[in-house]
């Protein structure tokens, strides 16, 4: 009727790896998780900071509204004047650096002394 002491230690300690075993499926649709689905997030994430870092004069960009334009000047880390149109028409238009969607291609080098 009553459970001996020494029946009741044997338990404990299958209880310890029963447990274990509960969570192991967690631990691994976790760890499944962080590669397939965060650590892709942090590296795209991580490379879009370095394009916005390396924009300069010159390069042509899309912006996630779909405007198309060339980089008239870098106001500041946080600001682009973009030239927009073609020929005698073109358009100055301020743009948050942040929303640029994709760089087409880059500018050349400003020369210096001309």
């Amino acid at each position: 009727m009553f459970v001996t002491p020494a029946y009741a230690q044997a338990a404990g300690a299958a209880g310890d790896a029963n447990f274990l075993i509960q969570f192991a499926p967690f631990i691994l649709i976790f760890v499944i998780m962080y590669f397939l689905l965060i650590r892709p997030q942090q590296r795209k994430a991580k490379e879009h900071r370095d394009m916005l870092k390396n924009l300069r004069r010159g390069d042509v960009v899309v912006m996630q509204g779909g405007l198309i334009g060339k980089i008239a000047k870098v106001v500041d880390e946080s600001e682009l004047l973009l030239d927009v149109g073609d020929g005698t028409t073109k358009v100055q238009v301020r743009v948050a650096a942040g929303l640029v969607q994709q760089l087409r291609t880059k500018g050349e080098p400003v020369k210096e002394g001309n």
